[in-house]
């Protein structure tokens, strides 16, 4: 129990120092992808036999039971282009993740190891890499060879869908009050991310400007504040696993800087592990709102903008 506690603390000062752990393991392909160990649960070694979902997508080789429920087992190699696993007649693994308290697993071909790298040391992709549809970093290992981070939430948005619409009884939450002069800046890495944000804000009449890289996002609030730019943001919703500088690290710079720190900030991330609001709320964020949960988002932004507006 004292070794788990302490892998926990370690982690977490991890989290806090601009840092992550990854898990890196290979697919069909011999390639090097890397997944948080923070949305990890436990890997399995891959049943023999899958329940098989009729209608499900083509990526979704089946159901196993994990802990007594039921999760998706979605093929990663397939979802990249590549020929689908045979799990049945060749040794392959389940990594049991969870993203935004939603779980699934993973179908791969098996793990390597562990590592920590600092978020200054996974950059965003450039050239050839970029047409990737599912890349949204990469780093490298001891050996320098490439680690591909994949865009998870792009690909459970394609594979088993994610919700961004906000209830109907919701979107008038506004009545009343006016925020319509008010601007929310959303600083995501993963488009899909930022675009399902987005939605969300339209929904409840409210526009944004739209970054994807926190580094990005100071230079344009410091431009802002020294009159080469012109918004008013009444409030930032920013990722905290990012390229560069994570979330934390970017709220954490936004207070150190007197002529931007007066910015309200929503972490938004889809590790949904409670103690990620008592880091966020440590940093200097004034809330956390674990992706994806739209009604929540929509009041909360309703929220701090009506209070701005005040």
């Amino acid at each position: 129990m004292a070794t788990q506690l302490e892998e926990i603390e370690k982690r977490s000062r991890l989290a806090l120092s601009n840092q992550m752990e990854m898990l890196i393991f290979y697919l069909s392909d011999r390639q090097l992808y890397g997944i948080n160990v923070f949305k990890i649960i436990e890997i399995l070694e891959c049943p023999k036999n899958m329940t098989r979902l009729p209608l499900a997508h083509e990526a979704i080789v089946g159901t196993v039971d994990f802990r007594g429920r039921a999760i998706n087992v979605i093929d990663l190699g397939f979802v990249l282009g590549l020929a689908k696993l045979d799990y049945a007649n060749q040794l392959c693994y389940i990594v049991v993740c969870d993203y935004s308290n939603n779980i699934n697993g993973f179908l791969i071909v098996h793990p390597d190891s562990l590592i920590t790298r600092g978020w200054d040391e996974i950059k965003s992709p450039s050239g050839l890499l970029t047409k990737s549809a599912y890349l949204t970093a990469i780093s490298y290992n001891d050996n320098n060879e490439t680690i591909q981070i994949l865009d998870v939430e792009k690909i459970l948005s394609e594979i088993v869908g994610i919700s961004d619409e906000v209830t109907e009884g919701l979107i008038n939450i506004d009545e009343g009050n006016t925020l319509t002069d008010l601007e929310v800046l959303v600083v995501d890495d993963s488009k899909t991310a930022r675009q399902l944000m987005k939605h969300v804000l339209d929904q409840i009449g409210v526009k944004s400007t739209l970054m994807d890289s926190a580094e990005n996002a100071l230079s344009f609030l410091r431009e802002i504040s020294q009159g080469r730019q012109t918004a008013r943001f009444g409030l930032i919703i920013s990722d905290i696993e990012m390229p560069g500088i994570d979330g934390f690290t970017f709220v954490r710079r936004l207070r150190e800087d007197p002529n931007i720190a007066h910015h309200k900030v929503i972490l938004h991330s889809s590790l949904s592990n409670p103690s990620n609001k008592e880091k966020a709320m440590l940093v200097g964020a004034d809330d956390f709102v674990a992706k994806f949960q739209p009604n929540i988002l929509a009041k909360k932004v309703v929220e701090i903008l009506s209070s701005a507006n005040r």
